[in-house]
């Protein structure tokens, strides 16, 4: 049930005056409420999925507004960012995302991909880039969304025309 106007003021207002106190609380017990959040979210898992499939559904053309100007106005933090480690990763795991990649965990999928520096077929060498000869690409299967191999582009090319 939605507060009232009074409800809200007064939320507010106990808020303000006890600031210090909830910073103090919340220090002193941080890993306890950490845990109780935890044991919450899983246990209410799947109203939390709902709730936010139904919020962003509702906040769709706010939340796109929101991001283009946000992205307008953090332009080069962003680029910045993204010639990071941490970036770099999280941009070529949303790459996979986006191709059907499937993965328990794209942490160890992604440390897999960096350190294989040879061809899983053939044992040609291969880099990180796009393209086809001597590149590194995640070959998955393109019905069930399943990693394979970190191949090279002429066997994950021959893979898929042998399928």
């Amino acid at each position: 049930m939605p507060l009232t106007e009074q409800q809200k003021e007064y939320k507010k207002e106990y808020y303000e005056n006890n600031k210090e106190k909830s910073k103090e609380y919340y220090e002193k017990n941080k890993e306890k409420i950490k845990e109780q959040k935890k044991k919450y979210r899983q246990e209410h898992k799947e109203q939390i999925k709902e709730y936010n499939k139904k919020y962003n559904e509702e906040n769709r053309e706010e939340k796109r507004e929101y991001n283009k100007k946000y992205n307008e106005k953090n332009k080069e933090h962003i680029k910045e960012y993204y010639q990071t480690a941490n970036g770099k990763k999280i941009k070529r795991i949303s790459f996979w995302k986006s191709k059907g990649v499937i993965s328990d965990d794209f942490d160890v999928l992604y440390e897999k991909y960096i350190n294989t520096n040879e061809c899983e077929i053939c044992n040609v060498a291969i880099i990180s880039g796009t393209g086809i000869i001597g590149k590194k690409h995640l070959d998955h299967c393109h019905i069930s969304g399943k990693f394979r191999n970190i191949l090279c582009g002429n066997c994950n090319v021959n893979v898929m025309r042998n399928k």
